[in-house]
């Protein structure tokens, strides 16, 4: 089964937890790993109704074979024929109720499967369609240059058609519009819808990214829908609206469950890219307030002594000068230096010797002021 290709998303500058396989920040497919695990589901359905269907087909095959033989016997009036033939109608009945058996497993399995959702992999094909269907011819995959500089080309050209795509709801104006611009029907369509969708919630506009990213999920299955049936998604779309407007509640639940699962995944996907900013703009602020000695000065101001920072609140030297005198020198001479190389203290340094000298000097100015003050 084939699955689609999302790596157009790989540009997306959102964060992710696959960082670490791309240099850009990935969004990874939204629909790929739900599609493989419903194809998976499905295979291991169908197989099960093959191995009901061979133990069956052998069970049958036995009876007839016990069936033949009861026959043989009872031309024969031999005590051995009486033996066997006893024994072949005990295997006759066996095997008549493993057949019954048998029989009741695939009836449950096929109800089982009657009762599954539809999916974009099981829907039916219309009987009469006026659609034009071509099957797509294979081509080489393309370089990630050529999605890049194709779905640039196609945005350029067909933007705002793509956006009032994007504000449409009902079916019939969907269906209308697509019939009018049939080149829409494209990845390139639903990978601008989803870029457009996060955009939308990153902006807080959240009713806009729901009513977009309706029509994103309806472009989707379309696509899907054109991957399963291998033809042109242009020449399959009507067949999605005719389904999708005359299904049953499952169809529908199946529709909305997806649409759910990716607005859920668009508001995780925008409050990323938020904290990403967020973090981005609060480094940028902080380079900006970084003192001389490349400290930050908010950082060191937290890492004082209570003592300390109440002297720096106040803008009161004095009372600073009380403070270093009654630390330990090597500390208050440990705190000064970051206070220096943050800019919380800007010295009056008596002496051009270099940094340590400068820091000295620093600390005993404190106490000379501080002596000066006691003579007084």
């Amino acid at each position: 089964m084939s699955r689609i290709d999302y790596s157009v998303w790989d540009h997306i500058e959102v964060s992710d937890d696959e960082d670490d396989t791309h240099p850009n920040i990935d969004t990874p497919s939204l629909f790929r790993w739900r599609h493989q695990a419903r194809v998976e589901r499905m295979e291991e359905f169908q197989k099960k109704e093959q191995e009901f269907n061979k133990s069956l087909s052998d069970c049958r095959r036995k009876l007839a074979d016990a069936q033949k033989k009861i026959q043989e016997l009872n031309l024969s009036k031999t005590d051995d024929a009486k033996t066997e033939l006893n024994k072949a109608h005990a295997d006759e009945k066996k095997l008549k109720k493993e057949e019954r058996e048998w029989e009741k497993k695939l009836d449950d399995h096929r109800r089982e499967e009657k009762k599954m959702p539809w999916n974009v992999d099981t829907l039916s094909k219309d009987g009469f369609s006026k659609s034009i269907v071509n099957v797509k011819p294979e081509t080489g995959e393309e370089t990630e240059e050529e999605k890049e500089k194709k779905h640039k080309t196609f945005v350029e050209k067909y933007e705002k058609q793509i956006k009032h795509f994007g504000m449409l709801r009902r079916w019939d104006d969907s269906q209308k519009y697509l019939s009018d611009n049939p080149d829409l029907v494209c990845e390139e369509t639903a990978n601008y819808l989803v870029i457009m969708c996060i955009d939308l919630e990153v902006e807080e506009k959240h009713a806009l990214m729901e009513q977009v990213a309706h029509q994103t999920i309806v472009m989707q299955f379309i696509l899907e829908l054109a991957k399963s049936l291998k033809v042109d998604p242009r020449g399959c779309f009507r067949q999605f609206f005719n389904k999708i407007k005359t299904s049953d509640q499952q169809y529908q639940d199946a529709f909305n469950d997806e649409l759910e699962s990716f607005k859920e995944r668009v508001r995780g996907r925008a409050k990323v890219r938020i904290e990403k900013a967020m973090k981005e703009f609060e480094e940028e602020e902080r380079q900006k307030r970084l003192g001389p000695g490349g400290l930050d000065p908010v950082e060191v101001y937290e890492s004082l002594p209570a003592e300390m920072q109440k002297c720096f609140d106040e803008k009161d030297i004095q009372m600073l000068q009380d403070v270093i005198s009654k630390m330990d020198p090597t500390e208050a001479k440990a705190h000064m230096k970051r206070c220096i190389e943050s800019g919380l203290w800007v010295p009056n340094s008596k002496t051009d010797d270099g940094d340590e000298k400068e820091e000295d000097a620093t600390y005993e100015e404190v106490k000379l002021e501080q002596g000066d003050t006691k003579k007084e």
